[in-house]
């Protein structure tokens, strides 16, 4: 445990005073005392009373104060967060990529199927939210513990051009920043302001504790639009934010084949969907096939900065295998937490009972 406010433990020095107070009148009683010469009257004449009845709310009452005392210094005790007390963004990738059928029917539609499972299988109270990434990204549902309408966004979730997942990490930390004040918008300017450039390898996560809402990007291919994801992850590490980072998809995508469900509204700019032989132009610009390939080294990196882990999947099976892991991995986050009001609550207590006791006691027939 540890204080805040160290310096308002002084109030401790309160307890000893009261004791030396109540010494003293009781010294001063004695001396004032009137001598009679038959002790045996007087005390026949007083109601009966035992000696330690005198001496139990006074305890009481100096135990209160030192329980105020350490709640002035604000008392803190290091703690796991419970599962319910934490949030997590799930930032998906919908680019037409998720649409091949190297896995049956397509990506995109085990992709819904695992995140629906995820999002049912959570205990009561524990937020989710939903960012969906192409060549932009965006906040579709935020953290919510409203199972229905995190499921209908995904079930309606349709593609477009691009993969933009640095953007996917940014939008999910501002979402986060919303509801929790100790992380940052992207767009202030922190003190100590991350520093790895795109071709530079990650650096390890920084020491301490993290924040215990963590981030989940799945994607099927790398980084196309926007800023680099190892730099969008020094931002999450610099507001001590976990992004965990799931590759799906096999080694040999094939054709991609989307339901009209799946379709987007710029379907009819983006031409011909056809992935044409390596080198060709397609919808994922030059490269041909190579759009539809993970890019693993990146995904570990963004991992690795910010103590997050990286997770392979290129089945459904698989895929749901993540998913169920992830709960037990994203929820051992500690935190700070303060009990101040504990030590208020239990001061209140024994000084209502120390005042109860005394008048119970202390009354006459």
């Amino acid at each position: 445990m540890s204080f805040a406010w160290p310096w308002a433990l002084l109030a401790l020095a309160a307890a000893p005073v009261l004791l030396v107070v109540m010494w003293a009148r009781q010294r001063r009683r004695r001396r004032m005392a009137v001598r009679v010469s038959n002790v045996a009257v007087v005390r026949a004449a007083l109601p009966p009373r035992a000696h330690w009845k005198r001496r139990v709310p006074l305890a009481l009452l100096v135990t209160a104060i030192v329980g105020l005392g350490f709640a002035a210094g604000r008392p803190t005790a290091h703690v796991t967060v419970a599962r319910s007390a934490t949030s997590v963004l799930l930032a998906i990738d919908v680019s037409r990529s998720m649409c091949s059928t190297d896995v049956a029917p397509n990506r995109l539609v085990v992709a819904q199927d695992a995140a629906r499972t995820f999002i049912r299988d959570q205990d009561e109270g524990t937020r989710i939210g939903i960012v969906a990434f192409a060549g932009f990204a965006g906040l579709v549902v935020p953290p919510t513990t409203d199972t229905d309408r995190l499921i209908d966004a995904v079930d309606k979730l349709s593609t477009s051009r691009g993969t933009a997942i640095g953007m996917a990490i940014l939008a999910s930390i501002d979402a986060i920043a919303e509801y929790n004040s100790a992380v940052a918008p992207t767009g202030v300017e922190l003190a100590t302001q991350p520093t790895t450039a795109p071709d530079e390898p990650a650096r390890t996560p920084p020491a301490g504790d993290f924040q215990p809402d963590t981030i989940v990007v799945l994607t099927d291919g790398a980084n196309t639009e926007g800023i680099e994801p190892l730099v969008a992850a020094e931002q999450a590490a610099a507001r001590r934010v976990r992004v965990y980072a799931i590759g799906f998809g096999t080694t040999e995508p094939s054709q991609p084949v989307c339901n009209i469900d799946q379709l987007g509204g710029d379907l009819a700019d983006a031409g011909p969907f056809d992935v044409g032989p390596p080198g060709a132009v397609g919808p994922g610009g030059p490269g041909g096939r190579r759009f539809l390939q993970i890019d693993e080294e990146t995904l570990q990196g963004v991992a690795d900065v910010t103590g997050g882990q990286y997770f392979r999947a290129e089945d459904a099976d698989q895929l749901g295998d993540v998913f169920r892991r992830l709960p037990s991995e994203v929820v051992e986050q500690q935190v700070d937490e303060e009990l101040s009001v504990w030590f208020v609550l239990a001061a209140a207590v024994l000084a209502a009972s120390a005042i109860g006791l005394s008048l119970w006691w202390n009354r006459y027939p």
